[in-house]
């Protein structure tokens, strides 16, 4: 039997919509082990000057706590 919890975590960068996701990763790793997926709730720009700025990703991300 898995028991698996899911946590949200908003996630941003400069880069793309897959570098902000990889932080979201990143930083959860630091505190959360065995991180088994990340769902893509939400996806959002912030724009300056009619260029992107900033990509934000608000995420849920599952990960086993029983296996």
């Amino acid at each position: 039997m898995s028991v698996l919890k899911v946590i949200e975590i908003l996630g941003n960068s400069t880069v793309s919509f897959e570098d902000a996701v990889q932080n979201v990763i990143d930083e959860a790793a630091k505190s959360v082990k065995n991180i088994k997926s990340v769902y893509i709730v939400d996806m959002q720009v912030t724009v300056n000057n009619n260029k992107i700025k900033e990509y934000r990703v608000n995420t849920k991300v599952t990960f086993g706590i029983i296996d």
